[in-house]
């Protein structure tokens, strides 16, 4: 059974329940039930040359996704502690992320530690850079590996510039 309920407040139509399937009275119920609900259409009006002479239009503000770093690509910061901290909903892991101290703007943030394992301990010297990590509330900047007294990995084939990996030599003994 299909039951149309009746919004507009006209009154109930007995005819108005039908069985579903494709019968030659099923386009007059259409019909009726079209009828009883009206489209409104909201128009907005453009503004007149006087009301933009006197209020301008006014441009969207940027808004700034690493205000740590002040406009720079890179700051130098220091450890001042090592935590472990599990992500947002549908993932599962232990994120591995620091907090800093940055030299330049006197600014604590936090950052993520890229790749597996690290050698930074408390009072480490680092360079931080921009980089949201998405399952991680809160955390908008990344370490940048290889630089100062962050390592890089040694074990690392593919995207080794993100992780300061040398490339790696094959010797062959004859």
């Amino acid at each position: 059974m299909v039951e149309l309920v009746d919004i507009s407040g006209l009154g109930s139509d007995s005819s108005m329940l039908k069985n579903e399937g494709s019968s030659p009275s099923s386009g007059k119920i259409m019909q009726k039930f079209h009828l009883k609900f009206k489209i409104i259409l909201v128009f907005y009006q453009m503004p007149t040359i006087n009301q933009l002479c006197k209020n301008r239009r006014k441009s969207k503000k940027k808004l700034n996704k690493t205000p740590a770093l002040e406009r720079c690509p890179q700051k130098k910061g220091v450890c001042t502690k090592l935590i472990i901290r599990t992500p947002k909903k549908p993932n599962s892991a232990l994120r591995k992320i620091v907090k800093l101290y940055l030299f330049s703007n006197k600014k604590t943030v936090t950052a993520y530690i890229p790749g597996e394992g690290h050698n930074l301990q408390t009072y480490s010297t680092v360079i931080v850079e921009g980089g949201k990590v998405k399952d991680l509330p809160g955390v908008k900047y990344h370490l940048v590996r290889g630089r100062l007294d962050f390592w890089g990995l040694k074990t690392r084939k593919t995207s080794r510039s993100k992780y300061a990996t040398k490339k790696p030599r094959l010797f062959f003994q004859k």
